[in-house]
């Protein structure tokens, strides 16, 4: 069944759809590059530097980021923070983590009104399929690494929350229940 993209909406945790595993691409069509485009844009006008298909209701191994330069941030030298513009990143693998852990705060588009400290690799690589259905691998750190694996972990049903700090959990804790409930925000 066909998508309209113009039809497509953040969906807020708990919707099922965000706990799912979702599956692969098999080629990348004319549907999919319009569904990426218009992920961009919600991307944009929701004011966030990532956005995962199963975030706006499509259990599809796809995810765009933006994260763009600023002050310590670069999309320039061996190892980017940033990227130029908006990316699409079709049936990513995330490989070659490197360096210690670090803790930073996180927030989603699907999980309004709370952050939280979450531990990640300051550096990873990701190999993937771009809109022209062409794989390309990129070495990152930083927020564009910390993105490329925060969105990943939607196309696997992780979120956040599942990811925090205890002390982070405790924190939002009102707020997650809220979210459970269905309470508007």
């Amino acid at each position: 069944m066909p998508v309209d993209p113009d039809k497509l909406r953040i969906q807020h945790y708990p919707e099922p759809i965000l706990r799912r595993k979702a599956a692969p691409i098999e080629r990348v069509t004319e549907e999919i590059r319009a569904v990426a485009n218009h992920m961009i844009e919600i991307m944009k006008d929701s004011e966030g530097i990532g956005l995962a298909a199963p975030q706006v209701g499509l259990s599809w191994r796809l995810f765009v980021v933006h994260v763009p330069e600023a002050e310590g941030r670069s999309a320039s030298g061996d190892l980017p923070t940033a990227n130029p513009g908006p990316e699409v990143y079709i049936n990513p693998i995330l490989s070659e983590p490197k360096g210690a852990v670090e803790p930073y705060e996180e927030g989603c588009l699907s999980l309004p009104d709370i952050r939280g400290q979450v531990s990640r690799p300051p550096v990873i690589t990701i190999t993937a399929l771009g809109l022209d259905g062409k794989s390309f691998s990129r070495t990152a750190g930083g927020l564009l690494a910390r993105c490329w694996q925060h969105e990943y972990d939607h196309l696997d049903g992780i979120l956040i929350i599942d990811r925090m700090s205890q002390l982070s959990k405790l924190k939002n804790r009102s707020a997650i229940r809220d979210l459970e409930r269905g309470v508007d925000f």
